[in-house]
């Protein structure tokens, strides 16, 4: 099967405009960017795809030693710009795939016209002043709960992160993306994105970078968005007036208009 099946990807707007490509998070697919990409796909070539395990991906492809850590998740991403022959691209990584577009750029630069990274966290683990957002024991119960009942922890969860507990069809939908994956998928995922660290790869970007966090947000909270964005040499901070780890739901038209506005700027 061809990277273009395999991970199932779908491109709109027009053919011959500037690439934007759009990467989800954990538990998620390209579903998530349904009321982002339209708007986008007004002025941009939009590539949207599901990682291997993801989605509408092709499961057999998975396997755990790739996909135990990101550089796997970075391999799907490359191997579709390969196949698809795309040049600079504007990388738009959400949740633990802005870590994964820090990792492509690096490996590839080439490649990309700049990074989006959109509510991005480099390790979700305090470490001494290093805010996170999580204590070591926090991920250790997060992750114990995610294995022993991964339907229960999907459900409580969900919510949690997607925040706007006003709009409960927001976390319904996102707790049915997670539920959706194969559990044994998402435990190999989930240890992935809060085990990892890439703080020491912020430095190395040498990319365009907008960082894009919102107000108020439980996973990334904004000592983590500040961060990101004092390592990385010239990025621009955006604060969306928003809620939750997920504005491409909660808040699209405000999360299209900072992508739209920073695609234009590098095209």
């Amino acid at each position: 099967m061809n990277t273009r099946d395999r991970n199932n990807v779908v491109l709109l707007g027009p053919e011959d405009g500037p690439v934007v490509m759009l990467a989800h998070g954990f538990g998620c697919d390209q579903n998530l960017w349904r009321l982002v990409a339209p708007r986008l796909a007004e002025d941009f070539r939009v590539v949207l795809f599901d990682y291997v395990g993801s989605g509408r991906s092709d499961l057999s492809a998975w396997r755990e030693e790739r996909y135990s850590t990101l550089d796997g998740y970075t391999e799907d991403v490359l191997e579709i710009c390969r196949e698809l022959d795309l040049r600079r691209v504007v990388f738009v990584g959400h949740s633990v795939s802005a870590m994964v577009g820090v990792l492509a750029a690096a490996r590839e630069p080439g490649r990309f016209a700049g990074l989006a990274l959109l509510t991005p966290s480099p390790r979700y683990i305090d470490d001494g002043d290093y805010r996170g957002g999580f204590s070591e024991a926090d991920v250790d119960e997060l992750l114990e709960s995610l294995d022993s009942n991964y339907l229960g922890w999907s459900a409580t969860m969900a919510p949690v992160i997607m925040g706007n507990p006003d709009r409960p069809e927001l976390g319904d939908e996102l707790a049915n993306s997670f539920c959706r994956t194969d559990p044994d998928i998402a435990r190999v995922f989930a240890r992935t994105t809060f085990l990892s660290d890439n703080r020491a790869d912020l430095a190395g970007v040498t990319l365009p970078t907008l960082v894009v966090e919102c107000a108020q947000d439980a996973l990334a909270p904004p000592e983590v968005g500040a961060f990101v964005h004092a390592r990385i040499p010239g990025s621009r901070l955006v604060t969306l007036d928003a809620t939750g780890h997920c504005p491409q739901l909660s808040a699209p038209e405000a999360t299209s208009r900072a992508l739209a506005a920073f695609a234009a700027e590098i095209r």
